[in-house]
């Protein structure tokens, strides 16, 4: 029965875990389905989903729910056995009522814990699939543990070389092949490129999100793989495209990353990310509450809240990965001019795709297919009318 039931319950937390994953991605898909008036396509597919969830619950409970009024049909059928052999041998004088009624006050107690278990057999299934699923989690595998005598990195000044990297989500589909570049300590590098170049990916592997196949990447001379993960994310201030708050004030958010932040330097921070005159507007002002979707201010508001707690982060190196990408163009600008003052001595990583934003750039990295196909400033890179010239063009037209 065993072999019989598990599968379906099996079955039955797949297809609620299906459930409810469908409904959490429509509440917080909402707006773009009443945009595209799909509210009946998603109601006939809800229903079609909970009907397969309901189905599945239908057939687990109704077999588990045999096995204990089976099992007790059969202890109660072996104690009318019991009762009735033992009636004959009496009536023969072969036994005595004292002895009848033990036997079958011995035979209850005997099939009572089995009737409890057989009762509570749908629960033990139920806890077993569902028990895989967890299981299925803690058995995936880990981030690598730092190397043993891996060091802290300290006293940053922010030179970071990466020589002849080769890297690949997939062992046999290699994205990022003998890359090389050199960013000197405080200068600004321009990452750009068409979609999938591999942009993203040389910012994963300077954090050590991934290690890499081949080659090294060094921070100050000092091999990467031999520092500590700590260490080395904590001497990155990073953005990226996909902003995040949490519940708690605006002052809380932004001063996320810094220990014993000031109201003076988290002020200073959101004046800088040009957020300050918008947050003194609100009630609360620095004391308004977030909730853990920033529903309540826009986009391009939560993204420079994110931008104001990457500045005050006291760290030696940035990453921006589209991080202007939900304001305007002339909010840029002035947050790139105020970020060039305060970044000040800092190493600065800009992916970007609107190649207007980087002209300032120290140098520029035009990435094609996991290559650096051309270096160098904005300038230099115009005059050679290449790859980057099509791609500032193309903006225009």
């Amino acid at each position: 029965m065993t072999s019989k039931v598990r599968p379906l319950f099996r079955k039955r937390s797949e297809k609620l875990g299906r459930l409810n994953s469908f409904v959490e991605e429509m509440v917080t898909a909402q707006k773009t389905i009443k945009a595209y008036a799909r509210e009946n396509s998603v109601m006939d597919k809800f229903k079609a989903i909970n009907h397969e969830a309901v189905e599945a619950y239908y057939n687990a409970d109704y077999y588990s729910s045999m096995v204990g009024p089976t099992v007790n049909f059969i202890n109660n059928l072996s104690l009318s056995l019991v009762t009735v052999f033992g009636a004959l041998l009496y009536l023969y004088g072969k036994m005595t009522l004292g002895n009848i009624s033990s036997f079958v006050l011995y035979s209850r107690k005997f099939s009572g814990p089995i009737n409890e278990a057989a009762n509570i057999v749908s629960e033990l299934q139920s806890a077993a699939a569902a028990a895989e699923r967890v299981f299925r989690i803690l058995d995936e595998t880990a981030e690598k543990a730092d190397n043993k005598g891996a060091t802290e990195l300290v006293d940053v000044k922010g030179k970071v070389e990466i020589m002849e990297v080769s890297f690949g989500y997939l062992k046999d589909k290699m994205i990022i092949q003998n890359l090389s570049l050199i960013a000197n300590a405080g200068g600004l590098v321009a990452i750009v490129g068409p979609t999938g170049a591999g942009k993203t990916t040389i910012i994963n592997l300077l954090m050590r999100f991934y290690d890499i196949e081949e080659g090294a990447i060094t921070v100050d001379e000092q091999n990467i793989n031999e520092l500590t993960r700590k260490s080395l994310r904590k001497a990155f201030a990073m953005v990226l495209q996909d902003t995040w708050v949490f519940h708690g004030t605006i002052f809380e958010n932004i001063a996320y990353g810094k220990e014993n932040a000031t109201m003076e330097e988290v002020v200073e921070a959101a004046k800088a990310a040009r957020i300050h005159s918008y947050i003194k507007r609100l009630p609360e002002g620095y004391s308004t509450i977030l909730n853990e979707e920033g529903v309540n201010i826009s986009k391009g508001q939560k993204q420079l809240l994110t931008i104001a707690r990457a500045m005050l982060m006291d760290a030696k190196m940035l990453i921006l990965d589209e991080a202007t990408s939900n304001v305007d163009t002339r909010t840029e600008i002035q947050i790139q001019k105020a970020m060039r003052n305060l970044m000040q001595g800092k190493t600065c990583f800009v992916i970007a795709h609107r190649l207007s934003t980087v002209r300032n750039a120290d140098q520029i990295l035009v990435v094609d297919k996991g290559n650096i196909v051309e270096q160098g400033s904005h300038k230099e890179l115009i005059k050679k009318q290449g790859f980057y010239y099509q791609l500032y063009e193309s903006q225009f037209e």
